[in-house]
């Protein structure tokens, strides 16, 4: 996975993975890449980065569930708390976590879930009820794609064990344009059942 450079495949998939072919109109453009990520103090990662810019600033198809969401926005079921996000902070962790099970190896969980959901990373999209998908783009989890929900965190790729996906943001989009269900290997119904439980 290369955060600094996107590939021409890594493109060329990710305009079919969306059907994208309108000439970048429905994309955000390279100033408005440049100024989020200057307000924000990031820079995001590839082919998120390139995407954004040239291809499409979300997409109403997926994914996730209810689509994928615009750089700036969030979901629709966000609620409060837009303010408290701040990208350009540590994203806190480099392992899943179901806070819901174990405080973890935190004096202060409460602290960490809450820079969980919003420090480091900004909003792909939900998959509905507090179940969102997430691009850390700071610190050493910067460009892994994390499911995380009401209950906990999970980072997504074949590396983290759960899927058979690649990692990052590319093989996030190609295995959801593939039609794979999000946590296909060995484990998975584990996982499902942690992060789905309401």
């Amino acid at each position: 996975m290369n955060n600094d450079q996107a590939s021409a495949d890594e493109l060329a998939a990710l305009r079919a993975a969306f059907g994208v072919d309108d000439g970048g109109e429905s994309a955000l453009g390279w100033d408005a890449v440049r100024a989020f990520e200057a307000d924000h103090g990031v820079v995001l990662p590839e082919p998120y980065r390139t995407f954004v810019a040239e291809i499409s600033d979300g997409s109403f198809q997926g994914p996730p569930e209810f689509g994928l969401v615009g750089l700036a926005e969030l979901p629709d079921d966000w609620g409060d708390g837009e303010e408290d996000r701040d990208p350009g902070k540590p994203f806190p962790l480099a392992a899943g976590w179901l806070w819901e099970e174990e405080d973890g190896p935190y004096e202060d969980p409460d602290a960490v879930v809450e820079q969980v959901l919003n420090h480091g990373s900004i909003v792909l999209g939900t998959d509905g009820c507090a179940m969102n998908w997430h691009l850390v783009v700071t610190g050493p989890q910067r460009g892994h794609v994390w499911h995380v929900t009401d209950v906990g965190a999970m980072p997504f790729g074949a590396e983290f064990g759960f899927t058979t996906s690649a990692p990052g943001f590319a093989g996030w989009v190609a295995h959801w344009a593939a039609g794979k269900e999000w946590f296909d290997a060995e484990g998975r119904l584990s996982a499902e059942r942690h992060l789905s439980a309401r």
